[in-house]
């Protein structure tokens, strides 16, 4: 599990490898995270937007924006913990992704970066 804290709030990340899928004759290494946002802050915040940047060690950097994390943008009132899970498609058994949310602080109406850390996307033993 990798975490970070930036503005009183708090992201963990744990990431899994699940199985090889084929798409268009084409084979794909699938991974699962699950990412936990615990507001530590004395402020009620919203998750408005994501952005990840997907590392594919056979491909170039993707750029993943959007709205919200899987169809929400949760409130979380101090105290407050939001998980959710995802998935990865890769064209290789190594990986990584990183990212930000960007939030919007109700008191202040100012919106702010949180980053998410860094994450190995990794099949199990392909470093032995």
């Amino acid at each position: 599990m990798v975490q970070q804290v930036t503005n009183g709030i708090k992201i963990s990340v744990i990431s899994n490898f699940q199985t090889t899928s084929y798409r268009n004759y084409k084979l794909y290494y699938v991974f699962s995270y699950q990412v936990t946002i615990e507001n530590q802050s004395n402020e009620t915040v919203q998750l408005l937007e994501r952005h990840w940047k997907i590392f594919d060690s056979l491909n170039n950097i993707e750029i993943v924006e959007g709205s919200g994390v899987i169809g929400k943008k949760p409130i979380l009132k101090p105290g407050q913990i939001h998980t959710y899970a995802s998935n990865c498609f890769l064209t290789s058994p190594i990986g990584a992704m990183s990212g930000f949310y960007n939030m919007v602080n109700f008191a202040t109406t100012k919106i702010f970066k949180v980053y998410i850390p860094t994450f190995q996307l990794i099949v199990p033993n392909i470093s032995n």
